[in-house]
């Protein structure tokens, strides 16, 4: 008998070629309507990247998870994996500089002990398959908010340069001056994951639940497991935020080049 997930989308020609379509259709309307941050067509070279790069590693992993979920060390190995491909990640498009290992920070303090708990309390079994999709999706999420707070705290603290010198001229520690000015900036990272949590049934129907209803599961179990999930999710993205907003306002994490003045921080008292 054919799953449910086959049925709906057939893993066959069409698909491959509605794959294309689509990457061909986002690569073009920001390759015509410039989006990128300086008019180039750079960001639309990097979506035909990107949707390569998906190709490879979703084929590479699938065919690892397979192996993985049934040995403890392979598993624990390929987690540690989506941690350090996510600090990278957000730490580039945070600072763009030697200081992007912090982001580690933001991302391994909520999740790590989220799945720990998890695992302990044996909603997770180690090995298993299951650990894998929930790992990745508080990664995920960790990962969206941390860029999000770091690059909105880093813009608001360059831009708004002359106020932390000015918290600093009435007394004020440098932490204390940055933190006045970004926190409000740093907030807006808990949007996405507020609004998906608010919208949830009414605008969208996340992937845990759709994913859980076509392996056959009824709507009250799918339910119950998407509302796990998203609250998990503003629990590790809000912890996210703050650690990401700390390290900004202590200047462990900064847009200053490898060598010469520091941009968009202010000088230490």
């Amino acid at each position: 008998m054919p799953l449910a997930a086959e049925t709906l989308l057939p893993v066959d020609t069409s698909l491959a070629v509605a794959l294309v379509v689509l990457l061909l259709v986002a690569t073009a309307v920001v390759a015509v309507f410039r989006l990128s941050p300086d008019g180039s067509s750079r960001r639309a070279r990097e979506i035909v990247t990107a949707g390569l790069r998906a190709v490879a590693q979703l084929a590479a992993v699938s065919a690892l998870i397979g192996w993985a979920v049934h040995h403890t060390a392979a598993l624990l190995g390929f987690l540690l994996l989506m941690l350090a491909v996510a600090t990278r990640t957000a730490g580039r498009r945070i600072t763009g500089n030697g200081t992007w290992w912090w982001a580690a920070l933001p991302l391994a303090v909520p999740v790590v002990p989220t799945v720990a708990g998890l695992v302990a309390a044996g909603l997770l079994t180690v090995p298993g398959i299951a650990v894998v999709p929930v790992s990745g999706i508080l990664v995920g999420g960790a990962l969206t908010a941390t860029v999000l707070a770091g690059r909105r705290t880093l813009d608001e603290l360059t831009q708004r340069h002359g106020e932390v010198e000015a918290g600093l001229a009435l007394g004020l520690p440098e932490r204390a001056a940055r933190l006045e000015v970004a926190r409000a900036a740093a907030s807006d990272a808990l949007l996405p994951a507020l609004d998906q949590t608010r919208t949830v049934g009414l605008v969208t129907l996340p992937g845990a639940f759709v994913g859980m209803l076509l392996g056959g599961a009824s709507p009250v179990t799918a339910g119950a497991v998407q509302l796990f999930v998203l609250v998990a999710l503003l629990a590790v993205e809000a912890l996210a935020v703050a650690l990401t907003l700390e390290l900004a306002a202590r200047g462990r994490i900064h847009r200053r080049p490898a060598s010469g003045p520091r941009r968009g921080a202010a000088p230490r008292a």
